[in-house]
């Protein structure tokens, strides 16, 4: 497409009225054929109040408004002893910029075009009179009209920038949750895995400086090897985390049960319902841990996962049979201290043959 030659608007709209307003008022000054000097006086009064009220309406616009009031009263006093009629198209030109002026109250507007009106109908004798009586009031109404337009879009465009306002705060609060929630997810990642990662190679070097017993400390540095490994993949995926949406709760625990190696008899009960981003990834977090202690303590034992929506809260079972001892290391403690941050808490434990993990949000 070719770009104009000239812009659409070439001045801003109350620049445009304002030259056109002096271009007329000059023009009517220059074919007036009025004898009477005081006449003249007057209209000199009301065309400098007009220059005034250009040269005023921005810096000053109470003095503004009195100019504009004074330069349309003004010629309004020479009807019917003016010879032409001049002094009506000056109190017409300067009536309908009144008028059309959103800053001016409506009352003031009204106030000012009666007066007009009424020196009109009192100085005017006859059917000139209520000829020059009618022409005010309708360009009165006219421009009050216009004005409301004008008052209407002024609103909708103050409207419009509180909008803006309003989605790019939105948008920023949104972020900023996104960004504590990644913190988090990566605070509690590198805490848990190099706490426990510190922990053994103390242990370790322990054991070496003693040179008491090296095939433990051997099996301890393997075991800081795995640590590592685990703490890397799990920091990777919490990263990843800010290059995707979060999903939806039943989306992501179905994931981790595609990606489970075992058998896993996945059910959702209740009303299922948006969580908090805190709530969703507490929850998942511990599904993760607890599917990957079955499948450390217990391999190929299937493994019942339950998540139930109920009246103020979401609560998670996961349940498989275990025999012996099952992990409880720094996983479960991290998990519990993650919902804890979440409102929600974590309970773990036998319930006869089966080892039981249960976390509970309130949402």
């Amino acid at each position: 497409m070719r770009r104009p030659v000239l812009p659409d608007t070439l001045a801003p709209g109350w620049l445009v009225v304002q030259l056109l307003g002096t271009l007329l008022i000059a023009a009517t000054l220059a074919t007036a054929r009025e004898h009477q000097p005081w006449v003249w006086v007057l209209y000199g009064v009301s065309t400098a109040a007009w220059l005034g009220f250009v040269v005023t309406e921005h810096r000053w616009p109470r003095v503004a408004q009195c100019l504009l009031a004074s330069s349309t009263l003004i010629p309004a006093m020479t009807l019917g002893v003016a010879e032409d009629s001049s002094a009506i198209i000056l109190c017409v030109i300067t009536l309908g910029r009144l008028a059309t002026m959103a800053s001016l109250s409506v009352l003031s507007i009204v106030l000012v075009g009666a007066a007009d009106i009424v020196l009109a109908l009192a100085l005017d004798k006859g059917w000139q009179g209520l000829v020059d009586a009618g022409v005010m009031l309708l360009l009165l109404l006219l421009g009050l009209n216009r004005r409301q337009y004008e008052v209407q879009a002024e609103q909708a465009h103050a409207l419009l920038e509180q909008t803006k306002l309003a989605q790019a705060e939105h948008a920023r609060a949104a972020a900023l949750d996104e960004r504590t929630r990644i913190a988090r997810e990566i605070h509690d990642v590198l805490a848990h895995s190099l706490g426990a990662l510190g922990v053994q190679l103390e242990l370790a070097e322990a054991l070496l400086a003693e040179k008491s017993d090296v095939d433990t400390a051997l099996a301890t540095i393997r075991r800081s090897r795995r640590l590592a490994a685990d703490g890397l993949a799990e920091a990777r995926n919490a990263v990843a985390a800010l290059r995707r949406d979060v999903p939806s709760l039943i989306e992501a625990l179905e994931a981790l049960v595609d990606a489970h190696h075992g058998v896993v008899d996945f059910e959702a009960t209740g009303a299922a319902r948006p969580l908090p981003t805190a709530a969703t990834v507490s929850l998942v977090g511990t599904a993760r841990e607890a599917l990957t202690n079955a499948g450390k303590h217990a391999p190929g034992v299937p493994v019942t996962m339950t998540l139930e929506f109920t009246d103020g809260a979401v609560r998670l079972t996961v349940r498989n049979e275990a025999s012996g001892v099952a992990g409880t290391g720094f996983g479960l403690t991290g998990m519990g201290e993650r919902l804890a941050l979440a409102d929600g808490t974590l309970t773990s434990g036998f319930e006869g043959k089966y080892w039981v993990v249960s976390a509970e949000v309130r949402a």
